[in-house]
Parts: C-alpha cells; structure tokens; sequence
C-alpha cells in the first residue's frame, strides 16, 4: 500500500509500506479521501511546533477489517476516523483544553491518515474518534469535518452576539469555514482579507461585507469607515502570518476578541504594542484542534447541510500525485480546498 511522508524539508515521500496489522479493539480502514490543511503545510514547508509529523489527519474512508472484540464497527461501514482521541480525566480534559491531554498526543493513526489503509487504535474506536457518515455524504465532504471541528472549537472561545461584525484575515478553506459559520450565526458584516485574490474573489459569493487585500494601504480605514469608527467585534486570525495579527489589534473595536487560529512557524516572533492591547481591553485567545466532541458537531452541522462545505472544494490529487498536491496547497493557486484520495 502507498503512504505519504515527510522525507525532508519540502519534500513528501510515497511509499510501499507493509499493511498494517489490527490488535485488539482496533479497525483498519481504506482510505477514500483526506483533505490537506495548514498544520500539514508547516510539516513539509515550514518549521511545525507540535511533536507529530505524520501527514493526513482529515481522513475519511471504509472500514476494511475490525479486531474480533469490536462490536459498534463493521466491515462496509463508511466512517470519518479522527487521529487524536483525549482522556477526558486529566486537568486538562476537566478545565475543557481536551487538546492539551497527554492522551490526545498518544492516539495515532497508523501509520498515518495519508496512507490507502490505515490502523485506528483501539482507544480511538472506543472513545468516540471514529464517526459512521451517511450514504449521502461523500467521502470528500466527510475529509472537512475536522478542519471545521477545529473551527468550530475556536467559535467556543469568545463571546458574541447576532448583529456583530468580523473581519476575517485569511480567506483560505479554514477561513472560509469561519466565513461560514459567521454567516450561520447572523453576523451583520463579514470583512475578508487575504493577498490571494483568487480568494478573495471567491469568498464574495458567500454574503460577505467586502473583500480585502491584504497589502492596501486602506485597509484599517476602510473597515473604521463601515464599523462607526469603532473597529470589529471579532477578529479572526486564520492564515500563519503574523501580519495579520498586528492588523487584527488595529480593527479589531474596543474591548473586541481575536481569535488566533492560524499555525505559525516554531519561534515565529511578533513585535507587539501590548499598551494597545491593554488599554483597548482587547481578548486574545487561541485555538488548537479540536477533540471528538467537535468533530460530532461539525458532522451534524455538514450533514443537516447548516454548512455546505462542498462548495470549498475545488481540487482532487491521487496519493501518488501527493508532492504536487502540496505544492498546489501551498500557492493556492485559484484553489481552496484540495483533497487526496486513494
């Protein structure tokens, strides 16, 4: 079977490995498809700040074979496999950062989620990491659920209110998504900012206030001019430019929230005015991941179609073709979101 790697800086490697072998508790499933994010970017091109470097957690696919105790899993059933499952025990799962668990480190596809079949260990199966899709959904949309998990994890960490604005800097899939849901929740104004004007162009077929470049000189007044000069109620930091962020603390209105969401580089550094932010009472949260419970969420929201992510995907590349399609991942060159299948 293929499975695709990181072989060295930007460079991905697809190989023959040995088919995986089930212990107890665990299913193997057929990779179907399994979409590329901005953490899988910063493995292959960048510096990545977390322990793994495994490629490919959005997977979605058929189960092959179960170990002979699992019970809710059967051979034929179309599943989302999720690539970290937590505790829910430790301090961290009972003060809600289910994302900083031990566990959640520990429970790994194997030997990754980009390979044409995969091992999901037994703690996995048992805790809630493996979802059955209906037979409507295709595989594709079913590879969006954890990159709008993970979103929506993110919409859980500030306070807001139908009516409020937002500015959006980073209109790729993920940034789309919070487009998206802002659009879900009655936003009255949606500022999109990116220097891909591919993208820009595309988030203005979604009910958005106005779409940005990210280099125009006007962009702080423009966004003053249509808020009564007092900026937006949330910012929402969703590229690795930390740019963007220090334009989030200029829009973002008196006693706002900004929402890091974006993966920036390891050591990635930002000369802040932190008077700015102290005397403008400005929220400053981030958001890793996302546990199960989200990906439980963002299924329901996908499957009552509240969120149409099948609009967002505008590319396919087999697994053999995988360097090209991070490649392409990485320009976004007229792209949003790009998926691998088997």
């Amino acid at each position: 079977m293929k499975t695709a790697s990181v072989k060295e800086s930007s460079v991905i490697s697809v190989d023959e490995t040995e088919k995986p072998q089930l212990g107890p508790g665990d299913i193997l499933v057929e990779m179907h498809a399994c979409g590329i994010c901005g953490s899988d970017l910063e493995k292959v091109f960048g510096q990545y700040g977390q322990p793994s470097m495994r490629l490919g957690h959005e997977p979605s696919g058929i189960v092959l074979d179960v170990s002979p105790d699992v019970t809710e899993f059967k051979k034929g059933d179309r599943v989302f496999t999720h690539h970290h499952v937590p505790c829910y025990n430790c301090h961290f799962c009972n003060h809600g950062n289910e994302t900083m668990c031990q566990k959640y480190y520990e429970t790994n596809l194997s030997p990754c989620g980009l390979s044409e079949e995969y091992v999901v260990p037994a703690w996995n199966v048992s805790h809630g990491g493996v979802l059955k899709i209906s037979d409507s959904l295709s595989y594709e949309e079913a590879a969006m659920i954890e990159p709008l998990a993970c979103c929506v994890r993110a919409w859980k960490k500030f306070p807001y209110r139908e009516g409020d604005s937002t500015a959006i800097f980073g209109v790729g899939p993920t940034g789309m998504m919070h487009v998206m849901i802002a659009n879900a929740k009655k936003f009255s104004q949606i500022f999109c900012f990116d220097v891909n004007s591919f993208r820009l162009d595309f988030a203005k077929k979604f009910k958005i206030t106005d779409s940005i470049l990210s280099t125009d000189e006007t962009r702080k007044q423009q966004i003053l001019d249509k808020t009564e000069g007092k900026g937006v109620d949330v910012a929402i930091v969703a590229t690795s430019s930390l740019k963007a962020l220090d334009d989030a603390i200029d829009m973002v209105r008196k006693g706002g929230s900004i929402m890091m969401f974006g993966v920036p580089s390891k050591g990635a550094k930002l000369d802040l005015d932190m008077n700015k932010i102290y005397s403008k009472e400005i929220t400053l949260v981030t958001s890793y991941a996302a546990s199960d419970l989200d990906t439980k969420e963002a299924l329901e929201l996908i499957e009552s179609s509240q969120i149409d992510v099948k609009q967002l995907i505008t590319h396919t590349y087999s697994i053999s073709d995988s360097q090209k399609a991070f490649d392409h991942a990485r320009t976004g060159e007229n792209a949003m979101k790009i998926i691998i299948t088997k």
